[in-house]
């Protein structure tokens, strides 16, 4: 019999489930037993049924800021989500809860809250979102990524801790690399990452200065689905994929330097890889901003170079690549140096902490 049980939640896209997936293998070390609610039809059920753990699916409504018809049904979703959390809690009796944020968590951890089980919740924004501005009042611990994110927390429930990182990420292989893209290896290899819907301006940006970047670099480019450009196959120097799972571990061992979008997840792997890189962050027109507050913490930290989407052009590109070139020694020193790292452990200690209070 298993030490203790635990309860885990958070859906509705991969950064409210990946960092879970980091905890699960050293949760099961430390001997807690795990079953997990989310959505029926939410990416989280799939990657989460793939590792074994017994998986509940509820109601659940989207939380939006915006207006939509489904703001008038959804909220009956939500009352029937936590009528399920409710049942499926009382039945399972977990010592303790941990939610990593999205619409399906809100009535699993109220739910939790109605039945005295102890709640660790993790933000992996500056800016809390919806879904956990709504379950602060129902937390024990809100674990924090960025330190700028203490001042969001009320009644000194946050504490800094960074984001989980999976192991696997350090078991990358370059040579695995090289062989699976095709490579000499005689190159610096530059890792283009503009999310899984790729991005417009930084794939335009990528392929009009081709030429140019493939006589100094090999360049893997993730442009998203559907984002694939058939002209470009066969060019030297040059892959394109619409998106890597498996051998992408591999791929950042071999990258000398990453282009990315401002999601935490993905800035905090680049920096517990120490790899130098540069930030696009999704802009305001197309989001609440928290990319453009994550890309200028690691900008202030030294761990990275910053271009706001609206200012990206060509120039800019090959001006910042140069500069990243010549200084990556620096930045490579500074991420080393980082604080942000070890979250797992710190995680998993607070959720430990928060069984021995309630007990």
């Amino acid at each position: 019999m298993s030490k203790y049980k635990i309860l885990m939640t958070g859906g509705g896209t991969g950064g409210h489930v990946i960092p879970n997936l980091a905890l699960i293998p050293r949760l099961q070390q430390e001997d807690f037993d795990i079953f997990y609610i989310g959505s029926i039809n939410g990416i989280e059920r799939k990657l989460i049924e793939e590792t074994g753990i017994k998986y509940h699916p509820i109601s659940s409504g989207k939380l939006r800021r915006y207006f939509d018809i489904k703001n008038f049904t959804d909220p009956f979703k939500v009352v029937k989500g936590l009528s399920q959390a409710f049942f499926i809690i009382k039945k399972e009796k977990p010592d303790v809860v941990f939610s990593k944020g999205g619409f399906v968590a809100v009535p699993v951890v109220i739910a939790a809250s109605m039945l005295k089980i102890p709640v660790v919740a993790h933000e992996s924004d500056i800016t809390p979102g919806l879904a956990n501005k709504l379950s602060q009042p129902y937390v024990s611990k809100l674990c924090v990524t960025f330190p700028e994110s203490i001042k969001y927390v009320k009644d000194n429930k946050g504490v800094v801790t960074g984001t989980p990182i999976r192991e696997e990420l350090f078991k990358g292989n370059a040579e695995k690399a090289l062989k699976f893209l095709n490579f000499t290896g005689k190159k610096p290899v530059i890792l283009i990452m503009g999310g899984s819907l790729g991005s417009k301006v930084i794939n335009e940006s990528i392929r009009n200065n081709l030429d140019l970047l493939t006589s100094r670099y090999d360049i893997v480019h993730l442009c998203g689905k559907g984002n694939l450009d058939d002209s470009l196959n066969g060019k030297q120097g040059y892959r394109q994929f619409e998106y890597i799972n498996e051998e992408l571990k591999d791929i950042m061992a071999l990258s000398s330097m990453i282009i990315t979008r401002g999601g935490s997840n993905s800035l905090f792997e680049i920096l517990a890889l120490k790899k130098p890189n540069i930030i696009i962050p999704l802009s305001r027109a197309a989001s609440r901003g928290d990319q453009i507050l994550n890309a200028a913490s690691f900008e202030k930290s030294g761990y990275s170079i910053v271009i706001q989407e609206e200012e990206l052009n060509s120039n800019i590109l090959l001006n910042k690549i140069n500069l990243l070139e010549e200084k990556k020694a620096t930045y490579i020193n500074n991420m080393r140096e980082s604080k942000l790292q070890g979250a797992i452990d710190k995680i998993v200690n607070i959720i430990k902490e928060s069984i021995k209070d309630k007990r």
